[in-house]
Order: structure tokens, then C-alpha cells, then sequence
């Protein structure tokens, strides 16, 4: 019995998972390349912002930033989907938004032949037609290993 009331005050008091869930992979890219893909799963409903916002007074962008690894150094611009562009009224301006399964993907290039890790942060807002919760910093950390 007692085993039983802590599970349901432990399942009361267990925070939900938000409305956004994060993957992280690495896959060939070609002459020695790595493609580091970043994939949002968002609740239908729900939506993140573009990585580039035309103002700074409305939703945070979503930026994917790196950290420096003497292994590995990006190649290109990050790439991402082509956003939906909608006028919002919680924020009275136009917006750039994914929604859905959005894929980023940064190449990266290897400096010597190895293997190591990728790093970093994705920072991100989401919101539904209603309301916004609080930007959120999802660190990751993912193996790759250099192609001959």
C-alpha cells in the first residue's frame, strides 16, 4: 500500500515533458564530412521560431550554437527548413515559425583523422496561438568518428 501512494505522489509531482522534445545524430556527409542533424518533435499545436527574426522585440529565435572542438570545425552556413511566415497577434507582428518535425543540420569538417564528440546548446521558445512558455537551453553531445 505504501509503495502504491508514493508512486501516485510521485507521478502528481513529476513535471510534464514539454510541448517540444529534441534529437541529435550524426551522419556522413561525404569526403570526410559529418552532417550533425538537430530534429525538434513538436506538439501539433505548437511551434518554435525560425533561427533568423526580422525584429528583436517579439519571440526568441532558435539558435543552435557550438562549442569550439579541436576536431571537428563547421562548414557552411546551418541549415534549416523553410520557416511558415504568419502575422502573430500575441506578438502584433510577422513571425517565422517550424512546426512539425523541423531537421537543422551544420556540417562539420575533420582537422585529423578521429573521432570525438559534437557540442552544444539549442536555445529555443515555443507557443501555441495562446501563449508562449519560457525560452528553454537544451544541451547536447553527440559521437562521431572521421572518415579516412
Amino acid at each position: 500500500m505504501n509503495s502504491l501512494l508514493l508512486s501516485l505522489a510521485l507521478s502528481i509531482f513529476t513535471p510534464p515533458a514539454g510541448p517540444v522534445q529534441w534529437s541529435f545524430a550524426a551522419k556522413p556527409a561525404g569526403d570526410g564530412r559529418i552532417a550533425v542533424e538537430l530534429t525538434a518533435h513538436v506538439d501539433e499545436g505548437w511551434h518554435i521560431y525560425a533561427t533568423h527574426l526580422d525584429s528583436d522585440l517579439g519571440p526568441i529565435p532558435t539558435s543552435i550554437r557550438f562549442e569550439k572542438n579541436a576536431g571537428w570545425i563547421p562548414v557552411g552556413e546551418l541549415g534549416e527548413p523553410v520557416p511558415e511566415e504568419v502575422f502573430d497577434p500575441n506578438f502584433a507582428m510577422q513571425v517565422r515559425y517550424h512546426s512539425g518535425m523541423p531537421v537543422f543540420v551544420q556540417q562539420f569538417a575533420p582537422t585529423a583523422i578521429g573521432g570525438g564528440k559534437v557540442q552544444g546548446e539549442v536555445e529555443f521558445m515555443v507557443c501555441n496561438d495562446k501563449t508562449c512558455l519560457p525560452p528553454e537551453v537544451v544541451k547536447f553531445s553527440v559521437d562521431v568518428v572521421a572518415g579516412k
